[in-house]
Parts: C-alpha cells; sequence; structure tokens
C-alpha cells in the first residue's frame, strides 16, 4: 500500500509506477484504492465511473480499468456536498458534516465487493493499494475507509510517501509516524522522498538521520521528473507553469470552479507546437488561436459564474473576430442557446429563468437536464473537421442536447451511433467525447485548422493514438522508480 503525508504527495503516481515495475517483472498487480474524491473521471467498459488516477494505474499494471478498482468515488458539487459513487453508479448525494455518519457501512460494503470482485477475476494477481490523504487526520481516523483501516484489513505492507518539494519533509514524515497508533506503526515498511531536486548525495544526512530517528528504511529518493501527468485533482492544475515558449499555437482553456475531467487536455499538453493557458473568468483573455471550455460538475453554475464575468462577452468577441472555440460536454453544453433544468438536477434556480439558463447562443442547441446519467464508452467516425477518421472515447454526462437548427449545426460524428456527439458550426464545435483529443489524427485536423488561420504549416497527421505516449511515459516513470527504490521490503 502507498500512503502519503499529505494530498499531492505523489501517491497515484508512485502506485502507477510500482505497477509497472510489477508488471514489467512478470506479476500481476491490480490497482486498488477504496475511496476517491475527484472530479477526473473515467467510465469503464460496463459503463460504470471510476476515478482516472485507477484507470491510469490499471493501464500501468496492463490491465483494462474495472470499477472494482475505485469502489467508492466522491464527486465535489460545492456547498460541502459531493455526490457518491458505489461501484460505478451514482447511489446518492452526501454532505461532509453527515457521510460517514450515513455512508460509512454502504461505502465499506462497497470496498469489500470491490476487493471480492478482483480477487475473482485476478486469482493470481498482487494488490497494489492507494491511501487517499494522510493516513493520521485524527478527527477523521475512526472512521477512514481507504487508509491504515484497509492496510489493517489486508495486512499490506506500506510505503510512506512524502513530498520534499513542499518542504517540511522531516517534520511531514515524523508528524505522520507520530500519529500512527501502535497497532498501525508495523504496517510502514519503508519511507519515499518524493521530487526530490538536485544531486542525490545531499539528502544523505537526512536519510541517515530519518532511519536513526524512525528506525524505518528510506527505501528510495525519487527525483523531480520533467514530465506532465495528469493531475488527481483541480488544485495540481495551479501547479502547471506555462511551458514551450516557443510554441507556435497558445490555446486558452477557461478554468471553470467545478472543472471536471481535465484529463482531456494531457494530449494537447504534449504537442510541442502547443502552449496551453489556463484562464480563470475573470481573467482577460488575450489572443489565443483557440478558446476551450471544458467540462463542469455543476454546468448551470458555472455557466452563470462565466456569464457574471467579462469572459463571457469576451468569447462572445472573439468568436466574431473569427476565433476558434470549442465545448467539451459541460462546456458543449454552454455554448447552446437554453438549459433545461426542471427537476434541479444541476443545482438552485438560475437568474434567467425558473428552471434553467440562457446559454452562450453560439450553437443552435437545448440541454435537457433529466435523472440518470449518460455513462458508456464509444467508437465513431467524425464528419468534422474531416470525414471518415476513427473515434474512440466515453461519455459521461447529465443532459441530453439536440439540434434546434439543421440547417445551421450539423454533426461532428457520423451515422446513428454517432447522433447527439457532437456539433459544429463555422469555427464553433462541441463535443460529449471525453478523451476526443486522445485520437491523434483527429487531434492534428484540429490543430492544422489553427495552424492554417495562423499561417503556419499543417503538422503531419500519422500520430498514433495517445495512449501510445501515455505508455511511454509509464515505462520512464517505472525505469525511474526500480533505479531509486529499494522495493524488497514491500515484496517480502
Amino acid at each position: 500500500m502507498v500512503l502519503g503525508t499529505s494530498s499531492g504527495a505523489g501517491k497515484s503516481l508512485m502506485t502507477a509506477a510500482l505497477c509497472r515495475v510489477l508488471r514489467r517483472r512478470g506479476e500481476t498487480p491490480v490497482p486498488f484504492k477504496g475511496q476517491n474524491m475527484s472530479l477526473n473521471a473515467w467510465v469503464d467498459e460496463d459503463g460504470g465511473e471510476m476515478a482516472y488516477s485507477q484507470a491510469l494505474q490499471a493501464w500501468a499494471a496492463g490491465l483494462e480499468p474495472r470499477v472494482a478498482m475505485n469502489p467508492v468515488l466522491l464527486k465535489p458539487q460545492g456547498d460541502s456536498t459531493s455526490e457518491v459513487i458505489h461501484m460505478g453508479r451514482a447511489v446518492g448525494t452526501a454532505r461532509a458534516e453527515h457521510y460517514y455518519r450515513d455512508w460509512f457501512r454502504p461505502g465499506w460494503q462497497a470496498i469489500r465487493q470491490g476487493l471480492e470482485d478482483l480477487r475473482f477475476s485476478h486469482p493470481g494477481g498482487r494488490l497494489v493499494l492507494e491511501g487517499a490523504g494522510s493516513p493520521v487526520e485524527v478527527n477523521l481516523q475512526a472512521r477512514d475507509l481507504t487508509n491504515l483501516r484497509l492496510a489493517q484489513f489486508l495486512r499490506a505492507r506500506c510505503l510512506l510517501v512524502a513530498d520534499i518539494e513542499r518542504g517540511g519533509v522531516f517534520a511531514q514524515i515524523v508528524g505522520t509516524l507520530a500519529l500512527l497508533r501502535p497497532v498501525e506503526r508495523p504496517l510502514i515498511r519503508g519511507i519515499l522522498i518524493n521530487r526530490f531536486r538536485g544531486r542525490r548525495q545531499l539528502f544523505d544526512a537526512g536519510r541517515q538521520w530519518l532511519e536513526q530517528e524512525t528506525g524505518i528504511p528510506v527505501l528510495g529518493v525519487m527525483p523531480w521528473l520533467d514530465e506532465l501527468f495528469p493531475p488527481e485533482d483541480s488544485l495540481d492544475l495551479l501547479e502547471r507553469r506555462a511551458r514551450k515558449p516557443e510554441a507556435e499555437l497558445e490555446i486558452a482553456v477557461v478554468r471553470l470552479p467545478s472543472i471536471s475531467n481535465f484529463s482531456d487536455f494531457d494530449p494537447l499538453e504534449s504537442e510541442p507546437s502547443v502552449r496551453l493557458r489556463w484562464v480563470r473568468p475573470g481573467d482577460p483573455l488575450g489572443q489565443p488561436a483557440a478558446v476551450i471550455l471544458p467540462g463542469s460538475k455543476q454546468t448551470l453554475r458555472d455557466l452563470a459564474v462565466l456569464k457574471e464575468s467579462p469572459l463571457a462577452d469576451a468569447l462572445l468577441r472573439f468568436v466574431a473576430g473569427g476565433g476558434h472555440l470549442f465545448g467539451l460536454c459541460g462546456g458543449l453544453q454552454m455554448l447552446g442557446e437554453r438549459l433545461e433544468d426542471p427537476h434541479r438536477l444541476e443545482g438552485s434556480a438560475s437568474a434567467d429563468g425558473e428552471d434553467g439558463l440562457r446559454g452562450l447562443g453560439l450553437l443552435p442547441l437545448a440541454t435537457y437536464f433529466m435523472a440518470g446519467k449518460t455513462l458508456r464508452q464509444r467508437r465513431e467516425f467524425a464528419c468534422w473537421p474531416a470525414a471518415g477518421t476513427p473515434l474512440e472515447g466515453f461519455e459521461l454526462h447529465q443532459g441530453r442536447t439536440h439540434c434546434l437548427d439543421p440547417a445551421n449545426c450539423e454533426p461532428l460524428a457520423a451515422g446513428e451511433s454517432g447522433a447527439g456527439l457532437g456539433w459544429w458550426s463555422g469555427r464553433v464545435a462541441g463535443s460529449y467525447l471525453h478523451g476526443l483529443f486522445e485520437n491523434g489524427r483527429w487531434r492534428r485536423q484540429w490543430l492544422n485548422q489553427l495552424r492554417e488561420a495562423r499561417g503556419f504549416s499543417a503538422l503531419p497527421l500519422d500520430v498514433p493514438h495517445h495512449g501510445l505516449q501515455r505508455e511511454d511515459l509509464l515505462d520512464r516513470l517505472a525505469e525511474a522508480f526500480e533505479a531509486e527504490v529499494n522495493l524488497a521490503p514491500l515484496l517480502v
């Protein structure tokens, strides 16, 4: 089990690294995080919803992602409430102050079910568990579902990860160990220092002090890796600095308050000629080559925030001046004329009307929110920006959208099965397909539209699916992990 001294210590990637290392050694590692809180989601082949970080770990392990690997997912939706998802299906909404009272037992049952499903489907596998946040939040320990309770239940050998980049790494480690109960401390078999910059020898004295003070070996010091991996939550977006100053295209992504599925943009980050700039509703838009409206967990609320800011008018002027605008999922819904929410599924009533909100009016679309989500993987063929390009990804949205004026709104994908996947008109387009930009040929076709408008030459279209590049990143991560970390105490 990989535990962390805090959120953001690097547990998710270290778990992915461990999975890839074990796979390369001929084992069957099986990732598992009992409970995750994240707005970055994935939909498995059976139409179940799970955290994207466990999907990434599954790919690292060479397995198909399954909701059993993340049986409890909490999706924050504002006002101290979260949507509760058990084994891939939404089961209710919880307020923070009542969560452990109302959801502890059902959550533990879901975790047990996930473990049983994985035991049945991978009988010879080795569980590689990821903890959540800090394992020693004293106000939560008695009802913690996914850290030390699970480690004790499974008799897991635990690796404690601390992020030295944040500073205070000695206090992080010693403080965490001091707050463990006597029965829990033997579970910790090693310490890992993460994100170390500079020569490793500079930490030798610190390593010796930690081992003498705690009696626990420091199994490794992971270097700072100049790679771009998916952030675990939207707070990590703040740590992304402007990169690639020589990039030819700047694409602005609107950082909505309830932004979700921001892993959609990792393939664009990987393009050498593209620089992403995150724009808050109150920030100036500038002169990007294109703007993307991302998905949102609270579409109506985020749309209201956008419309109350100067950015909404800036987007309208941008499009009127010939700018390219693309909406993904909730961003697609915002591009339309009207969003109807008669059952108040998207929050309180808006100032525009009792049961809905006017959209930006850039596409002739109407969205109607209803109970139940659309959760499914899709394989289609594009109509735009070039016909016949294969597409794959998944839908994860509440609300159904239809075109009000087919003469001025063309489908993004072909055929009956492509209906409702996306629409375009002129330089404005949108899609419900998460993972759209992972399709290398389609991504390059869209980028070439932007390049042509700026007078740049076209990029080659013969690029693979982003999943192959992700595999290369995971291999490099595993090589660094195996070179720096002594796994023997964890694998006995």
